[in-house]
């Protein structure tokens, strides 16, 4: 009786308490885990980015060669 209280009214939030507590720890976990898929999907997409822009520059660098062609085939004529 010294502990001021009835254990049967203590007993039930101890419950909850664990409850909540195992709930913070998935919850953490399941957020660790979503950073990690996107920290993943950034670098496909840093990934992707490079591949597109080398495409791009390749274009570029097509078309500027045969506008070159081009001019060098006029002045030797």
């Amino acid at each position: 009786m010294a502990e001021g209280g009835s254990r049967y009214l203590k007993e039930p939030f101890a419950v909850h308490e664990q409850r909540f507590e195992a709930t913070e720890k998935i919850m953490e976990l399941q957020f660790a885990q979503v950073e990690r898929r996107l920290d993943r999907i950034e670098g496909m997409i840093e990934g992707l980015e490079k591949r597109l822009w080398m495409t791009v520059y390749g274009v570029v660098a097509v078309i500027l060669t045969q506008a070159v062609q081009g001019i060098l085939d006029i002045t030797q004529r």
